[in-house]
């Protein structure tokens, strides 16, 4: 019995949703096929291979849909390809996502290369640092005083400003107020630092790629004049994240990248790449079996790692049609699906995972995206479970930010890529998506 509680156990935390998978992870499944043929390695990694200039590169897709996967397999692709790498994940120290500025990355990307790059002469930024230590000394929290200051301390109150930016509201004001004059001094002070780095790097090497994660989680703010927080920080401020003398990666939140902007955003970025969700139904609703069969494999490569015996569809799931129910019901969404499995397990004391427990789990997940749909948007959610399509418009876009509408690719007859819009289908049950429908006669 306690054997069977801890394969439970195993199994559930095999399946976490917020952990993206490292480079040649043994779970890892490649579904490009049911992506539109989207692949990172060829899409963005033989750009930045072959260039001989810096670029700047925006990755976008609906949160959860595995880009930080897909971009830990670029960071290591790109190091064997002999490329300095510096990856991470903004919102996890130094952005607070409900709230977030360009100045706020900005400090971020200092922190990251200057810890990432510490055998290279520091010396640019510590004299941005010094030329600013008493007005950055309280805020960085610091005891040190002028003379004291090098490299250490220097990183730790780079570290402390970010700290203070993502949890303490009151001093992210605060240090906004400060560092937003001097932006321009600070990114003339880091490329001088990238150029010190740069003569660390092994003989033959030459490239440094930073990439800025996460940064498509960070919550739309609408000012008064209607602009946005995502428009100020990749449209107002595109020559600053590109300024920095290195190669560079950024996500951005796929709602900006389908509005009015798309345009602009091509003329500054080219063209930002997508990773959309996995296929499992066709435009016409039909399963798509290819994706329908990648979604299983995601499932049965972890439970392959714990219970290698057990049959998926009999063993582990209580029927072939509880996992396949599954898999649709997830609408292609890779964290979802994580979620729900977790969520199922729950409430299994034993295997197999039965209906009735993917039937509490839908319900509560069905219940989670009903209160993201405000009341205007269910007739959106109709015109687009009719059309396929969505309307440049804030509101549609807003429920593409909270995934309540999903975005599919696929090859056509020509081999173009071709894009649809569908409703997430835990939505398709829901008592005021079916009231809706049948109003509109759809």
């Amino acid at each position: 019995m306690t054997q069977g509680f801890q394969l439970i156990d195993n199994l559930y935390n095999a399946f976490n949703p917020y952990a993206p998978l490292p480079a040649g992870d043994a779970a890892y499944v490649n579904c490009e096929e049911v992506r539109g043929d989207s692949d990172i390695l060829m899409d963005l990694g033989n750009q930045i291979k072959r260039s001989q200039h810096n670029g700047c590169y925006l990755y976008s897709g609906h949160r959860g849909a595995g880009k930080s996967t897909e971009l830990l397999r670029l960071q290591d692709h790109l190091t064997k390809q002999g490329c300095r790498v510096v990856y991470f994940a903004a919102d996890e120290k130094d952005v607070n996502s409900e709230d977030t500025e360009y100045t706020d990355i900005l400090l971020a990307c200092t922190r990251h290369l200057l810890e990432d790059f510490r055998s290279a002469n520091p010396q640019p930024i510590l004299n941005w640092v010094k030329d600013r230590w008493g007005e950055l000394k309280d805020l960085a929290q610091s005891p040190v005083t002028l003379d004291k200051l090098n490299v250490e301390v220097a990183l730790q109150s780079f570290t402390k400003l970010s700290a203070n930016i993502r949890t303490e509201p009151t001093l992210r004001y605060q240090i906004r107020q400060k560092i937003n004059p001097y932006t321009l001094n600070l990114i003339d002070a880091l490329n001088q630092f990238i150029a010190e780095s740069k003569k660390t790097l092994p003989s033959g090497s030459t490239k440094i790629v930073l990439i800025v994660d996460n940064l498509d989680r960070i919550a739309p703010i609408y000012q008064e004049n209607g602009r946005s927080n995502h428009e100020e920080i990749f449209l107002d401020r595109n020559e600053q994240l590109k300024a920095l003398d290195c190669y560079l990666v950024y996500t951005v939140p796929i709602s900006l990248v389908y509005s009015k902007w798309a345009t602009e955003i091509k003329e500054n970025y080219g063209n930002p790449e997508v990773l959309s969700m996995l296929m499992v139904r066709t435009r016409d609703g039909e399963v798509y079996q290819p994706g329908l069969a990648k979604m299983k494999e995601i499932i049965a490569k972890r439970v392959s790692l714990h219970a290698p015996k057990l049959n998926l569809e009999t063993e582990i799931f209580d029927s072939p049609a509880t996992l396949e129910r599954l898999c649709l019901i997830s609408g292609g969404h890779v964290r979802g699906l994580m979620s729900l499995i977790q969520e199922a397990i729950n409430k299994t004391s034993s295997l197999p995972i039965s209906s009735r427990a993917l039937s509490r789990a839908i319900s509560d997940s069905r219940l989670v995206y009903e209160q993201a749909v405000e009341a205007n948007q269910w007739e959106m959610l109709a015109n687009v479970f009719k059309t396929k399509t969505i309307e440049n418009d804030n509101q549609y876009r807003s429920l593409l930010f909270n995934r309540c509408v999903l975005e599919y690719r696929y090859l056509d007859e020509q081999e173009e890529v071709r894009r649809w819009y569908g409703v997430h289908p835990l939505l398709h049950n829901s008592e005021k998506f079916k009231e809706t429908i049948s109003k509109l006669g759809i």
